[in-house]
């Protein structure tokens, strides 16, 4: 397994030195995101919750997004990532919202998007989103890969935020 904390640390202690917050919705990504950021000693102190929002049944439940503000917005985006992240921040009033959406693999999802395919978005004092393609269907790599990304648009984030 990959070491949790390798790009989350330095996250953290940002997180923490500003006592800023942050929540987390995520889909392909499992939960690794989440996980990454609580791997951290002390991550009480900055992580107020996330979820994993893998189907739409759970974007309902859990996060309370009705289906009237999806009108023109399909999973697996740019404009979904960045709802998710801005509903998250929201509804936990944290500082930050991080979201990622996509298709881990091994086959693309019923969007038209391929394995590999995923959106991610932080919303907060600085708001990015970004599309990652790694061009492979290995389920695995392809979560390690969406919770790299995530991570490391978070970081970058919170370095312009200084």
């Amino acid at each position: 397994m990959t070491d949790l904390t390798r790009l989350s640390a330095g996250i953290a202690a940002q997180l923490k030195a500003r006592g800023d917050t942050v929540a987390v919705a995520e889909t392909s990504a499992g939960g690794l995101i989440s996980a990454s950021l609580l791997a951290v000693p002390g991550a009480s102190a900055y992580f107020l919750g996330g979820g994993v929002l893998y189907t739409l049944d759970s974007r309902r439940i859990l996060l309370q997004v009705p289906d009237s503000a999806m009108e023109g917005i399909r999973s697996s985006s740019e404009p979904y990532a960045q709802l998710l992240a801005a509903t998250m921040r929201e509804r936990f009033e944290t500082v930050w919202g991080v979201a990622e959406t996509g298709a881990a693999g091994p086959t693309g999802n019923r969007y038209g998007d391929n394995a590999g395919h995923t959106c991610i978005a932080v919303t907060g004092p600085v708001s990015a989103v970004k599309t990652i393609e790694t061009g492979s269907n290995d389920r695995s790599e392809n979560m390690q890969a969406f919770t790299d990304a995530a991570l490391e648009l978070f970081a970058q984030c919170l370095s312009e935020a200084l």
